[in-house]
């Protein structure tokens, strides 16, 4: 194979595995907004979202309000429908003010590539969420 058929080569797999993460990113994006909404229809309140340090375990105030997937709180679904990893730099200064988190996109499978037993497909932790409603110890 020539070095021109083996770039062309590395070329189509690297676009086919972007369309596949867009197509992932899409499907897991819906799936995050419609748990908003069932979530608000449920009445499961809503709480201030905090941020872990990357550092360490100091947790930060965000300006995001939603409700947590993971019992360690490492992810999140906004109000707003988004998907948050709970995760930031911050130093003296954010243990003040706070963090600025951004929305990032849903993964289908939350903790993919964690040790076993740590990783669960997006839609079942959403639906345990709900069922768990108010009452979920986050």
């Amino acid at each position: 194979m020539s070095d021109a058929d083996d770039r062309d080569a590395r070329l189509r797999m690297a676009d086919a595995l972007e369309r596949r993460r867009q197509h992932e990113a899409r499907e897991a994006g819906a799936l995050v907004a419609r748990f908003a909404e069932q979530a608000v229809e449920a009445g499961i309140p809503a709480e201030r979202l905090t941020a872990r340090a990357y550092s360490g375990s100091t947790r930060f105030r965000t300006q995001v309000e939603g409700w947590y997937l993971k019992r360690d709180r490492s992810v999140a679904v906004g109000t707003d429908g988004l998907f948050y990893v709970l995760a930031a730099h911050g130093g003296l200064a954010e243990r003040f003010r706070g963090v600025t988190l951004s929305a990032s996109d849903a993964p289908l499978e939350l903790g993919r590539g964690a040790r076993d037993g740590e990783s669960m497909p997006l839609a079942e932790a959403l639906a345990a969420r709900l069922e768990a409603g108010a009452a979920w110890p986050g």
